[in-house]
């Protein structure tokens, strides 16, 4: 209903009934039927290869867990079914017969972009407190600002969240940190995102000194997740990449704030954070990498680049001139623009790929099959590989088998 009105084709439809589940199942008895809830008056039919739930009207029972009700109470009353909901923007009905039911000032709130608790808003986090992700996460999807008594419950009733399982959190991030709003969010419920990640805390309000900085660590954060295309990798890449300023945080001789190896420091605690929230591991791989990455010098030639090929892929290069740009966005002015940079980075790539320049051990005209029968045995074989994969890309040896042979014989290990 929401997104119909919102002019957004629907992923999937809800039908809500004041028809008891054993009815319905019999009604559509000639179809596929599931049991997905029945408990709490909900089936699936399966109607043209297509899932469509069908609810009773309800009354749900006491949150004794935070989380689901103890039981649940059959109604025929749409306005009491609807009253039940978390916010005024899902609280709303259709009917082909009698049109619109909006007996909460669902259209109202929708049309003024405001994500609003039904009812009394402690109520309604107290008997779930996932929903309060669930309100940051419509409002960075949407764009919607959170009304106000609906606002100060999230931030009274955070702790709610430290109940909720890891994993419900972590989907909830991930489909919030891609919204447009994400940066915004994070900025303003911080201390919310603290209460399960409390690496996040210390970095709020952190203060960067010197000309480059014009931000805090955490307002820096938020403004470079802003500034980076939404996939989920990327977003937690930023979300996460300065958390390791806060433990290495200096200041040089002239008052500047530094932080030496923040990058490495930072991908342990990004590490740390991931693996506690149980993601996925190409996920978490793909993040600690880029992050403990992300700190690197633009090449300002293709011998520089192809140093740094030998240890990323050329599509995670891609993803580091990303975020670098990214992260540079969020400084001081005078320090953002380095679209030349990235743009000769991105040809060195370009020429580096077309005309298969060698970069790596697999682009070696050589192997250790070769080097064995030279006399070479254990480590020395991948040392003399990597002494002659920097030779070649140095320009001191073209990549070629003949030469790689001489290379090998004037420069004995």
């Amino acid at each position: 209903m929401r997104d119909s009105i919102m002019g957004k084709e629907p992923h999937d439809w809800d039908i809500t009934t004041n028809a008891l589940p054993y009815y319905t199942k019999r009604l559509f008895s000639h179809m596929k039927v599931i049991d997905t809830g029945i408990k709490h008056g909900t089936v699936t039919i399966i109607i043209e290869k297509n899932p469509v739930e069908v609810t009773t009207y309800r009354l749900d029972g006491d949150y004794s867990d935070n989380r689901r009700p103890d039981s649940v109470t059959f109604t025929d009353e749409l306005t009491l079914d609807l009253g039940r909901r978390d916010f005024t923007i899902n609280a709303m009905a259709y009917n082909p017969k009698k049109g619109l039911v909006d007996e909460f000032s669902s259209l109202r709130d929708l049309n003024a972009k405001l994500i609003r608790a039904v009812g009394d808003a402690d109520e309604r986090f107290l008997e779930d407190g996932l929903r309060i992700m669930r309100a940051l996460r419509f409002a960075s999807v949407l764009g919607f600002d959170i009304e106000e008594k609906t606002a100060r419950s999230i931030h009274k009733n955070k702790d709610l969240l430290k109940g909720i399982a890891v994993e419900r959190l972590f989907s909830e991030l991930n489909k919030l940190i891609v919204g447009k709003s994400a940066g915004r969010v994070l900025l303003e419920y911080g201390e919310v995102f603290g209460t399960f990640i409390p690496e996040i805390l210390p970095a709020i309000g952190l203060k960067q000194c010197g000309e480059k900085h014009c931000y805090d660590v955490f307002q820096h954060i938020c403004h470079t997740i802003d500034n980076i295309e939404p996939i989920k990798e990327l977003r937690l890449t930023m979300l996460l990449h300065d958390l390791g300023k806060v433990p290495t945080a200096q200041k040089d001789e002239n008052g500047n704030s530094v932080y030496p190896n923040h990058a490495k420091v930072g991908a342990e605690i990004a590490k740390e954070i991931l693996n506690r929230l149980k993601s996925d591991n190409k996920t978490a791989n793909t993040v600690i990498k880029l992050i403990s990455l992300h700190d690197f010098e633009i090449p300002k030639s293709k011998t520089e680049l192809k140093r740094l090929l030998k240890t990323v892929t050329p599509d995670e290069f891609k993803l580091l001139l990303k975020i670098k740009k990214a992260d540079r966005s969020a400084l001081s002015e005078s320090f953002r623009d380095i679209t030349e940079l990235l743009e000769n980075a991105e040809a060195f790539l370009k020429e580096i790929i077309s005309k298969d320049e060698c970069y790596s051990l697999q682009n070696l005209a050589i192997d250790g099959k070769s080097l064995s029968k030279k006399g070479y045995v254990g480590e020395d074989i991948g040392k003399m590989l990597e002494k002659l994969l920097d030779a070649v890309i140095e320009g001191k040896c073209e990549n070629t088998f003949k030469e790689l042979l001489n290379y090998v014989d004037k420069n004995i290990l």
